[in-house]
């Protein structure tokens, strides 16, 4: 078990070190972010000063070795547009992002797997269908559609629910099933595969055999071993919803690091984008190492295939 968290966690550090090393040289490929920052008229020899100023006339390897330092200590650098720490600014909007993903998770979850459940057991019958709308509908709209389409039913129209901003636990309702949309039909058809690949193994008829309901094998049996394609989804659609709460923030002006990440790059303030990107990737790295150890947790054997 030690050796397999351990070429885990290497892997992992591997993956960190070429995530940092490739958005650090892919940023510098946006341009000169001083010709922003000066006023306009300015002359060469300001620009220039100020180019010196931000270190932006080092060699690019100085530079780099430099991002390195300021990482090992935590520092993401100075917003060139906000003039304010990087990671105070992505800090201050990363909690309405985390709140946004939980709710779009929570929705997905309770509706994706049940649904996915119910189409294994009771296919080919009319909740199947009806239910595989519903999942042809969330895997096929698209988020800023949708978001509209929300924004002009249960916010103009009916006036349920609040239309942009995040003003209490109303707010979060329509944007967290728009986003959680995509997910939920990618969690009802993976548990739907999942159970209807358990229910034809020779232990489902054993204990229906033994005069266990069909509910009952599912529970006690058919779940346990569905789950490990499940958690894999679960676990790589949390780093999807923060990838893709960009759309569903701007659309509903939520004030997370997604409508940051907007305004920063029309902005050009590539430090703050550099931070949002390394962030979303840092996610999808741990996300990738829980997965691994959760596959151990739940099927021993994989320990000893790796």
């Amino acid at each position: 078990m030690r050796r397999y968290i351990a070429r885990r966690l290497l892997q992992a550090a591997i993956a960190t070190f070429l995530v940092i090393t490739i958005v650090f040289f892919v940023m510098r490929l946006s341009g000169d972010p001083t010709l922003l920052l000066v006023p306009e008229g300015a002359t060469a020899e300001q620009i220039a000063a100020l180019r010196h100023a931000l270190g932006f006339d080092r060699p690019l390897a100085v530079q780099y070795l430099g991002y390195l330092g300021d990482l090992a200590h935590f520092d993401l650098g100075q917003s060139l547009v906000q003039r304010a720490p990087v990671w105070l600014i992505v800090a201050s909007r990363l909690p309405y992002t985390m709140a946004l993903a939980a709710g779009a998770l929570v929705f997905a979850l309770v509706t994706g797997i049940p649904a996915g459940i119910a189409m294994a057991v009771w296919r080919g019958g009319v909740t199947e269908r009806l239910l595989s709308a519903l999942v042809l509908a969330g895997q096929s709209l698209p988020t800023f559609w949708s978001g509209i389409l929300f924004i002009l039913l249960f916010g103009v129209s009916l006036h349920w629910l609040p239309t942009s901003g995040a003003d209490g636990p109303a707010s979060l309702v329509m944007p967290s099933v728009v986003l959680g949309a995509l997910a939920m039909a990618t969690f009802a058809r993976m548990t739907r595969i999942s159970v209807l690949e358990e229910l034809g193994r020779d232990y489902v008829t054993a204990a229906r055999a033994r005069g266990l309901s069909m509910g009952a094998a599912v529970v006690r049996h058919v779940l346990r071993n569905a789950a490990i394609p499940v958690v894999t989804v679960v676990a790589l659609e949390v780093g999807n919803l923060l990838a893709g709460a960009v759309i569903v923030e701007t659309v509903f002006a939520w004030p997370g690091i997604g409508q940051l990440a907007m305004q920063s790059i029309f902005a050009r303030d590539f430090l703050v984008v550099q931070a949002i990107v390394l962030f979303v990737s840092m996610v999808y790295i741990a996300l990738n190492l829980a997965t691994d150890l959760a596959y151990s947790a739940i099927d021993p054997r994989i320990r000893g295939m790796a």
